[in-house]
């Protein structure tokens, strides 16, 4: 066993005392938990893993229906050390949870849903062999820093890192990551009753700034996709900080876990006004036509949300411009658009069940006569929405000023400075 090097951790993590502290502790857990008779880490075999949570730029809510997204990793990653175990089944403890994921792949029929990661690994699993790819007994030690049920993509974080172990170990690396992607989304459609896109794996297993595009995977089934990364994803070479800007997300307080049904709607209201249309998903219509037919559709919420979805296509395509271009006045203005539509139009700030609960809303509030101070900087709802975290991008030299002051209301623990970073979801030589 070999610890990542110093000039690979600088290269994926912009740094290595840290990055390095974590992986010698990864290890060493990996040891205790799947080789106890060993006396150190050194003696076990074992491969590293990482995969990042991902930020959405701009593109809210716009994949399920076939829609564009700009999309970035980020610096919180999921990493794991692994190795496979010879047998048929899946173990992976995850660190700061108590019960081990045990996973019989023998079984994978008989495992019930909605059973948490362990329904999820087991959904995964079965999405792979459907695909055609072998998955086979590993043993795997996790930990985290992606914050959890709060709009960062936790768990697409830990599904990319799965496939990644998968396809290292048992796929000579063949998957794509529109495979990742696929595997992530099928387990979370029907092991989890989550109606999740593609948006969320894809930025956590590509790495960097990209392009989304699913309007040519829309309705593609999972088994039968032959679909490529370059299909659907263009890389783009765009960071906050080459604008002299800093990305920061605030856990609001309230995450999204116990939103499904709310975060369900979403979709599935889009789908309705594009049925009222003569389609199946919204991309295979357009504004135009929903605005022939407002009449037509008596739900006044999917015509808003539709027309959300029709607009931040719009503004994704200028804000992919305007990273090539370096605009970031343009950018910034296609970030907050898209904030104020996800807020009014979209209508993912907050539950409706609970709406005198508005954490997003208020830190958005909060967040807003800051910048309004300062005279600079732009915030929004960030992810799924209804609960969980806002992204504030602010100029560098503002940043610890904005953190010290929305900390107050928050509590530092929830504040999160972080970069988008290069490295997707791959193993850590």
């Amino acid at each position: 066993m070999n610890l990542p090097s110093k000039e690979t951790l600088e290269r994926i993590y912009g740094e290595s005392e840290k990055s390095l502290a974590r992986y010698q502790s990864l290890a060493e857990n990996y040891r205790k938990n799947f080789a106890p008779e060993k006396k150190d880490a050194a003696q076990c075999e074992m491969a590293f893993f990482t995969a990042p949570g991902r930020t959405e730029i701009v593109g809210n809510h716009t994949d399920h229906n076939g829609g564009k997204i700009l999309a970035g990793s980020i610096s919180l990653d999921t990493i794991g050390a692994a190795y496979p175990s010879g047998t048929d089944v899946i173990t992976i403890v995850s660190e700061g949870y108590r019960d081990r994921i045990i996973v019989d792949l023998t079984r994978l029929d008989r495992v019930p849903k909605n059973r948490g990661s362990f329904s999820l690994v087991a959904g995964m699993a079965m999405a792979a062999r459907e695909m055609g790819f072998a998955v086979s007994g590993f043993n795997a030690y996790v930990s985290t820093e992606v914050i959890s049920a709060a709009g960062v993509s936790s768990s697409a974080s830990f599904e990319m890192l799965v496939c990644a172990i998968v396809n290292s170990f048992f796929n000579e690396g063949r998957m794509h990551y529109i495979d990742y992607a696929r595997i992530g989304q099928y387990a979370e459609n029907h092991f989890w009753d989550k109606a999740s896109g593609l948006m969320d794996q894809m930025a956590c297993a590509v790495g960097g700034t990209i392009l989304l595009d699913f309007a040519k995977i829309a309705g593609t089934p999972t088994a039968l996709s032959s679909v490529t990364d370059d299909d659907i994803c263009r890389q783009v070479d765009f960071s906050f900080s080459q604008l002299g800007y800093e990305l920061v997300i605030v856990n609001t307080g309230k995450g999204h876990a116990d939103l499904s049904d709310e975060y369900s709607s979403v979709p599935m209201e889009m789908k309705e006004a594009a049925r009222a249309l003569g389609a199946g998903l919204l991309c295979e219509t357009d504004e135009e036509t929903l605005l022939a037919h407002v009449s037509d559709i008596s739900n006044d919420r999917a015509i808003l949300r539709a027309l959300h979805f029709f607009e931040e296509n719009k503004r994704v395509d200028a804000a992919y411009q305007a990273a090539l271009d370096r605009d970031g006045a343009t950018l910034l203005k296609m970030i907050e658009e898209s904030g104020r539509s996800s807020w009014e139009w979209l209508q993912n700030c907050y539950s409706i069940r609970n709406y005198k609960e508005q954490k997003v809303n208020l830190t958005l509030a909060l967040t807003r006569l800051f910048l309004d101070r300062t005279g600079k900087g732009v915030c929004r709802v960030h992810g799924g929405g209804f609960a969980g975290v806002i992204a504030c991008i602010l100029p560098q030299e503002e940043k610890e000023n904005y953190v010290n002051y929305i900390a107050q209301y928050v509590g530092r623990d929830n504040v999160y400075p972080m970069n988008i970073r290069t490295f997707g979801a791959g193993r850590v030589e």
